[in-house]
């Protein structure tokens, strides 16, 4: 719990973006039947059974990534206005991961890991899920290895993807992770901006 509430510590004050970031207008916003923002390229043939999600991730050598979110929650929107309208950010999320959306206070029936199905909002509690949005991404055996607390913004955002698929929470913190990264990048002539240029 100490290394999650650090982690949304270090992503709402160190905050790294990119210059000349892409931003999408509300108006442009794909909604879901129940109001959630959502994304074209996200896994909607799911059966919502987590374990035959699991499954077609591997399959195509990707890993599956839960995306929690509610109706209304002002930093989904931000991650859908900003986050998913940039073109590299969405490509690598695509190539690598499979997204399921589910609602914090939804009422679909969920099959679970361990095979107990439930309505999303008792998932969520299971999940010990709170706010949105929450990413949790999970490992073959469908445990979950990292979890994204809140809001990020885009480089941390891109990063913590990067960091999952790269199973770099073996290795190191998030934190440490991502400082190498921009040092890498700055070392290639690359600018890592701290606060987005507005």
């Amino acid at each position: 719990m100490i290394r999650r509430t650090f982690i949304a510590v270090l992503a709402a004050t160190f905050g790294l973006g990119l210059a000349g970031l892409a931003h999408a207008s509300e108006a442009e916003l794909a909604r879901s039947d129940d109001g959630l923002f959502t994304q074209p390229w996200f896994k909607s043939n799911s059966f919502l059974e987590l374990s035959e999600d699991l499954a077609e991730a591997k399959e195509e050598g990707k890993l599956l990534a839960i995306l929690w979110e509610q109706r209304g929650c002002p930093y989904c929107r931000e991650m859908h206005r900003v986050n998913f309208a940039q073109p590299e950010i969405v490509s690598y999320i695509r190539e690598n991961f499979d997204i399921l959306q589910l609602n914090l206070w939804g009422d679909r029936e969920v099959t679970d890991f361990d095979g107990e199905s439930v309505v999303e909002k008792k998932l969520a509690r299971k999940q010990r899920v709170s706010f949105t949005p929450t990413i949790v991404f999970v490992d073959g055996a469908g445990e979950e290895v990292f979890r994204m607390p809140g809001y990020f913004k885009p480089f941390h955002f891109r990063g913590m993807f990067e960091y999952v698929r790269e199973k770099g929470y073996d290795k190191e913190s998030f934190q440490r992770w991502l400082q190498a990264k921009a040092e890498h990048m700055r070392e290639q002539g690359k600018e890592v901006i701290l606060w987005e240029k507005e």
